[in-house]
């Protein structure tokens, strides 16, 4: 998965999560608000109450019914009482009931408590609480309707024929107590009589009658007398409970706002350090990544125990970084790809010194050794016989030659060492191959001091070589043998298979060996330098050129060797 579907894919996931939060959140805050206000309510009028709230407050065991003390208080303060009462009307509980209730009720009696209007006396309302009895149980809560008893005192004293309230001294009493207001209106709704405040209007218009009923501030009954068409209106004014439940609720409301304000707030911080950690320090971290590149510095950023910051114990990816995986592996790969450019830059700089450092010391003594012949035969101070002359020709001609070898021996290290040497394998008996070479060191009558034994492979093996460039190991080493000892040494040559995958060709002689000290520089470059009066001293390249290319055909080279007994080369290679 690429790293534009795993961007879509990570920000749809988040997208969803913080949709389902906030939803939590909404209906959190709409169920706290609503606890909030249905909690006031009750405190205000346990008639708004459900059968839930009584039933976790209300304990029945064996017919004995237990109120707890907060259902007590709130009974207590709205002037109530309650009754549980089983289905057949038998009272098992009460709390603050009235002396007159009964112990048991009819089922008329219920019938009439439960579908009561609004203007008895005294109001109840029922629930069926949700206890595991067999038989149903119900709760009644009774209080005292003050509207309603005070209109009928009311009615018993107005002088309908004269339009006159008349009120006794008692119902004036009871008026006062109940901070309650009374109005006699005619049938065009005019205010004909009234006691109480002043601030009610003289008419009523019908529009206003029928949301009277709606007013917070107070609880109105009427009486409505057919035979004069005249209507009582009494009022008692809630206006202070009112308030105080507007108040309460209010300020409930104001701090499980701020609480909430206060926790997405909090939510919020949280959620931009979250995102800062997953999405802001993986980029930062990788532009400061780009930006060590830029400078020259081809790793990746390290931490304070120069651990590699992307990265867990266990070697793999951290977890805020694995959205970026195709990204930090392309990252990687151009590091690799720079550190491999600059390593290559830095070796090709230092063969390129290496090459002009050793090319100029080594031309320079045969340079020499040229120039001082040559200024020798120009000199007008001396005839040179002809012998002298051929001679001086002769080791400038060898001069020139060693020059013209120096510099194909160290054009091919070059090569070699840049790996810009361009090989062509192919399929060669190994057998057939080494025969001619060492046929041909016999038929130089030059070698005619040495002994050659060649010991091949019983039967054909074939191997991939480049035969130009594995002719010029086999030469080298066939001729450092020569070489380097004396007259009547037994040069060995031997082939053999290593199972099915190995070649191995070694070649020994039983010559004056060499010590460690040359065994260890044998194959360093230079180490044998050059040597004016010795044609046959070489570039001091040989032994390394043929190692290089040895390992270009994949296979490697080492060297035994004892004073006074010989050495052993063997070259092993895959087929």
């Amino acid at each position: 998965m690429n790293i534009h579907k795993r961007f879509i894919i990570q920000f749809f996931i988040q997208l969803i999560l913080v949709f389902i939060l906030f939803s939590f959140i909404l209906l959190s805050i709409w169920a706290i608000i609503g606890f909030s206000i249905m909690n006031d309510e009750v405190t205000q009028d346990l008639a708004e109450a459900d059968s839930y709230f009584f039933s976790e407050r209300i304990t029945i065991q064996s017919e004995k019914v237990t109120f707890d003390d907060k259902l007590k208080k709130l009974a207590t303060n709205q002037n109530g009482w309650f009754l549980v009462l089983t289905a057949k009307g038998d009272v098992i509980g009460s709390y603050n009931a009235p002396e007159q209730v009964p112990t048991h009720f009819k089922e008329s009696e219920l019938a009439a408590l439960m579908l009561q209007n609004s203007s008895a006396p005294i109001e109840y309302t029922h629930w069926k609480l949700d206890e595991t009895h067999r038989q149903p149980i119900f709760l009644l809560f009774g209080r005292k309707n003050a509207e309603s008893r005070v209109l009928n005192e009311v009615k018993s004293d107005v002088d309908w024929k004269n339009h006159l309230l008349n009120l006794s001294t008692t119902t004036l009493q009871h008026i006062e107590e109940e901070k309650a207001w009374v109005q006699l209106i005619n049938s065009t709704g005019k205010v004909v009589d009234g006691y109480g405040p002043n601030k009610r209007p003289d008419t009523y218009s019908i529009q206003y009658l029928l949301t009277l009923s709606e007013e917070a501030h107070d609880s109105v009954a009427a009486y409505f007398d057919t035979e004069t068409e005249q209507t009582i209106l009494v009022g008692i004014n809630n206006s202070k409970s009112s308030s105080t439940l507007e108040e309460s609720l209010f300020k409930t409301i104001s701090n499980r706002l701020l609480i909430l304000f206060v926790v997405l707030f909090l939510l919020l911080l949280m959620g931009t350090f979250w995102y800062a950690n997953k999405f802001g320090v993986p980029l930062i971290t990788m532009m400061k990544w780009i930006q060590n590149l830029g400078g020259g510095f081809y790793e990746q950023p390290h931490d304070l125990h120069q651990r590699p910051i992307m990265l867990n114990k266990k070697g793999k990816l951290k977890r805020k970084y694995r959205l970026y995986k195709d990204l930090i592996t392309t990252l990687a790969q151009l590091t690799e790809t720079l550190q491999q450019n600059e390593t290559g830059r830095r070796k090709m700089t230092q063969t390129r010194e290496e090459w002009i450092s050793g090319l100029s010391h080594d031309l320079k003594t045969p340079l020499s050794s040229i120039a001082g012949y040559a200024q020798m035969l120009e000199s007008e101070d001396y005839l040179w016989t002809e012998k002298e002359t051929r001679e001086f020709a002769g080791i400038i001609v060898e001069k020139s030659t060693y020059m013209m070898e120096l510099l194909e021996d160290l054009t091919l290290s070059y090569r070699l060492k840049n790996r810009a040497l361009p090989i062509v394998k192919e399929d060669v008996d190994i057998n057939e191959f080494i025969r001619r070479t060492i046929i041909h060191f016999i038929n130089d009558p030059s070698n005619n001091h040495m002994e050659f034994i060649f010991q091949p492979h019983n039967g054909t093996v074939l191997a991939s070589i480049d035969p130009k460039w594995f002719q010029r190991v086999i030469d080298n080493l066939l001729a450092n043998a020569i070489k380097h000892n004396p007259s009547g040494t037994t040069i060995t040559v031997s082939i053999s298979p290593i199972e099915q995958h190995l070649i191995t060709i070694t070649i020994e002689d039983d010559g004056i060996g060499m010590n460690n000290e040359t065994q260890d520089k044998l194959f360093q470059r230079y180490y044998r330098g050059t040597n004016t009066s010795d044609s046959g001293s070489g570039t001091g390249l040989g032994m390394a050129i043929t190692k290089q290319l040895v390992q270009l055909h994949g296979g490697s080279i080492n060297v035994k060797s004892t004073p006074q007994k010989g050495t052993t080369v063997r070259i092993i290679f895959p087929v």
